[in-house]
């Protein structure tokens, strides 16, 4: 599997926050908290919502399950007016990804593994300090074998 390579433009985005760590995860309990508020949100520029971490500096390098990272349940706004109660407000800085098209479970680890085993050591790149997300489109389904969702990965060419 090839990723696209693009340069991404700055995103205002809007959700929730928590920090959890791959052995503690809580994804879920995020997306049930934010996930009933969504409609409460102004100034949405697409249906689509936008599953993002902020891992610290050497995430990978030293990786460990138990390491924590920020986790974000979010959508994308044009505008930080009339934010809606609770919620936060999150400016994603532009850059290189690389965009892999995935369909599979999002409990499958495999593309993960892949991405960092596999096609990275391969590639001309290295990943970034800036944040990891991923799109989950109007074809995602949460745990479904059919389903389908952009992992966007950042990164920089290597020295």
């Amino acid at each position: 599997m090839q990723p696209r390579i693009e340069i991404l433009s700055p995103k205002k985005l809007i959700g929730l926050s928590c920090n959890m760590s791959l052995a503690n995860n809580l994804t879920g309990q995020l997306w049930g908290q934010f996930g009933p508020r969504i409609r409460d949100i102004q100034h949405r520029v697409s249906e689509d919502k936008i599953s993002l971490q902020v891992y610290p500096p050497n995430y990978y390098a030293h990786f460990s399950p138990t390491t924590e990272f920020e986790k974000w349940a979010m959508v994308e706004v044009n505008s930080f007016e009339d934010i809606t109660e609770g919620l936060q407000s999150f400016e994603l800085q532009g850059g290189l990804y690389a965009v892999f098209d995935y369909k599979g479970s999002s409990t499958d680890p495999s593309i993960f593994q892949y991405i960092f085993s596999e096609w990275l050591p391969q590639s001309t790149y290295v990943v970034d300090n800036r944040p990891h997300f991923e799109v989950l489109g109007p074809k995602y389904k949460n745990n479904d074998p059919n389903s389908e969702e952009e992992i966007w990965i950042p990164v920089r060419e290597k020295l």
